[in-house]
């Protein structure tokens, strides 16, 4: 009990009225639901891509998918009619649906939600390669019982199926003055399949950075960002009382690599201009991707695989193709990678520069389309905190 009352105070601003002002920087409001939609559509249409139907994500070499595109005619060429999304997306859609369906419910009744729609979204991952974590866990859950939504910690759920289906919390709650509902609900869903602070802090790393894109924060803050917003995740969790020696103890893992990959680009201090190796191919990035990786599959892990994506986002600019090459074709967990990536660049440039042969006759198009568009509607609007 003491447990829920201090979340229930740590949560106190969800009830008051948002009173924020967009602050996009450089759009208008239609702008703005541009990108909302866009984000909803390119994530799908990155984890489309890097999936290829289950050839590309299992593949461990880059240099062999980069080869395979070229071969197509490079990525303008690629139809996404004729890719399939994977699980990351189908989850995506689940949390999604979860956060719009009934913008009045208590935050106790989302998780519930959110919980249903990821039992229920088991069912479409034929041809899909659902992680054996999410599977397995989704088993756990119980929605219709109180606290169902909660499963028991993992030493073995630091993967990066949270992190992959929880930007749409971002644009759920994308103001400074949301950051408490961000962290509550990104912790809180990751922690329904990925009880472990590798895992579940991934999921609050794409749902913050999308939050950052909508609002316009310059890239090279976003770390530092992360790093700051890790110490009120870190009270949310002390203040849940669920597990929370367990995830104490492995809280260092994520924090760590991730101060070491903000310091091997320059950018720890959230203001100077990333810097990156002159030689920074294929098989380079592979390498390196490699090496930030828990065990060798770069993008695998709830900290590598938003940090590949943002160091594809650093490298890639406003472009479209530099963002696939980086982020979306390399040999690790490249649909998840690509699905964060894409997400985030959405969210920031709209659909300038894509191909429409890349995005037109996406799988689900329609579907995330209105996702985009509902969240658009809802991102001001406060949760319920009991």
């Amino acid at each position: 009990m003491a447990g829920r009352v201090q979340v229930l105070a740590f949560l106190h601003c969800l009830t008051g009225g948002s009173g924020q002002q967009d602050r996009d920087r450089t759009t208008s409001k239609m702008d703005l639901q541009e990108r909302y939609e866009a984000s909803m559509v390119l994530s799908g249409v990155g984890d489309a891509l890097g999936y290829n139907n289950g050839k590309w994500e299992f593949c461990r070499s880059g240099e062999q998918i980069h080869e395979e595109v070229a071969c197509k005619g490079g990525l303008e060429k690629l139809d996404v009619a004729e890719f399939r999304v994977s699980d990351d997306t189908v989850m995506h859609i689940a949390t999604a649906e979860a956060l719009v369906e009934d913008p009045e419910e208590s935050l106790s009744e989302l998780y519930s939600r959110i919980a249903q729609k990821y039992i229920d979204c088991m069912e479409d991952m034929t041809d899909r390669a659902p992680g054996m974590a999410c599977v397995h866990s989704v088993r756990l859950l119980k929605p219709k019982v109180k606290n169902g939504w909660m499963i028991p910690f993992s030493q073995t759920a630091g993967g990066c199926g949270a992190a992959m289906r929880a930007m749409c919390v971002g644009l759920r709650f994308p103001y400074p003055n949301q950051e408490a509902a961000l962290v509550a609900v990104s912790v809180e869903s990751g922690r329904m399949t990925h009880h472990h602070p590798t895992g579940y802090l991934g999921a609050l790393t794409s749902a913050l950075f999308t939050a950052y894109a909508v609002r316009g924060t310059p890239l090279v803050e976003w770390g530092r960002g992360l790093l700051d917003t890790l110490v009120t995740a870190k009270e949310y969790v002390r203040q849940s009382g669920h597990c929370v020696e367990d995830n104490l103890k492995h809280w260092g893992y994520f924090e760590k690599m991730w101060k070491d990959y903000l310091n091997d680009r320059g950018i720890l201090d959230g203001k100077s201009e990333a810097c990156f190796p002159k030689n920074y191919d294929v098989k380079e990035r592979d390498r390196f991707y490699k090496s930030v990786s828990y065990s060798g599959w770069g993008g695998s892990s709830g900290h590598d695989a938003p940090m590949i994506a943002y160091d594809g986002l650093l490298w890639a600019g406003n472009s479209w193709s530099r963002l696939a090459q980086h982020s979306f074709f390399h040999g690790g967990d490249s649909d998840s990678t690509a699905a964060i990536a894409a997400a985030w660049w959405g969210a920031i440039y709209g659909y300038t520069g894509v191909p429409a042969i890349n995005h037109q006759k996406l799988e689900y198009r329609k579907r995330l389309v209105k996702l985009g568009q509902r969240l658009f509607e809802l991102r001001k609007k406060p949760l319920q905190s009991q």
